[in-house]
């Protein structure tokens, strides 16, 4: 782990690219605290199961009163065999233009997919030990923290650390672009997604952690690679609050959650973009990009780091 010296910081978005729900910039405070310099791995979370015979969310069968809380009412209950053990698998969309495709058309829900199966049931994690673990959801993430004698990042802790000591800069190396003279700084999509990958940073898919420089604080994969499970709920409005409330030490999240595009569901966030993102989509590896999904999902470029307080 790495010693982050506590300080304050302007939270929130730097560039033209940055989202409603990265704005008011406000004024942060966080004490100190270690974070992991790396993404949790295979090699570390198989560590964890072995210990604890721990199941994850995509290795359970999926429950379908969980699904139809979710879902409008009077909504017809999904076929059984739809709710069996998986996970989210990204997929090249296959004979389609970019004004074509739909999101559904890259992520397939693949029956046996989990963090030992991460590219469906019969891949498996052999020369994978030090790729970030993956198909963990926020329980599975929470749960090996917990194991580990550490908590999840809050959000705010996550941005100051990203930052690596940078004042209102978009990335953690700074504002320069992801790639200069050839050389790329993260691991991210380049060419057109989601359907022409070009891999000029050699990876298709996950990049084995420390694959990239660290920022200046020595942390890794700050950006790119994959989203990371942070502990706050998502608020899309968290940051007006903050400002009106003068919420600047150590905050903590929102007591609920709250999206205007997902209803009630309840969502958690996640930081700093994975191999997917792309500037022409999301450009998720923006140090301030927020990003959200409910604490049972698990997809294929999500993982997680830890934290624990001095």
């Amino acid at each position: 782990m790495v010693w982050i010296e506590g300080g304050t910081f302007d939270m929130g978005g730097d560039s033209k690219q940055a989202l409603p729900d990265e704005y008011p910039k406000h004024k942060v405070t966080v004490d100190g605290f270690w974070m992991d310099a790396t993404e949790v791995t295979n090699q570390q979370f198989q560590a964890f199961v072995e210990a604890t015979n721990y199941i994850t969310t995509a290795e359970k069968d999926i429950d379908l009163a969980e699904v139809m809380a979710q879902l409008p009412p009077g909504t017809p209950p999904p076929n059984p065999a739809d709710l069996k053990a998986g996970s989210l698998v990204f997929t090249i969309p296959q004979g389609k233009s970019l004004e074509q495709v739909r999101v559904s058309d890259w992520w397939q829900f693949v029956k046996g997919a989990s963090w030992k199966h991460p590219n469906g049931p019969d891949s498996d994690l052999q020369g994978k030990a030090n790729l970030p673990v993956v198909h963990v959801s926020y329980d599975d993430a929470l749960a090996y923290a917990k194991w580990a004698g550490k908590r999840l990042p809050t959000e705010a802790e996550w941005e100051y650390a990203a930052r690596g000591g940078l004042r209102n800069q978009a990335y953690p190396w700074g504002a320069d672009p992801i790639v200069e003279n050839g050389q790329h700084k993260a691991n991210y999509w380049q060419g057109i997604f989601p359907i022409i990958s070009k891999k000029e940073d050699q990876y298709e898919r996950l990049a084995p952690v420390k694959s990239f420089a660290p920022n200046a604080y020595g942390l890794y994969d700050m950006a790119g690679n994959v989203w990371e499970w942070c502990a706050d709920w998502y608020h899309a409005n968290y940051y007006t609050y903050c400002t009106q409330n003068s919420v600047t030490k150590n905050p903590q999240g929102p007591p609920q959650a709250f999206d205007p595009q997902m209803g009630n569901v309840p969502q958690r966030v996640l930081r700093g973009g994975s191999f997917l993102c792309n500037d022409s989509y999301c450009a998720g590896y923006r140090v301030s990009a927020r990003m959200k999904s409910t604490p049972d999902s698990g997809l294929e470029h999500s993982g997680f780091r830890c934290v624990r307080s001095n």
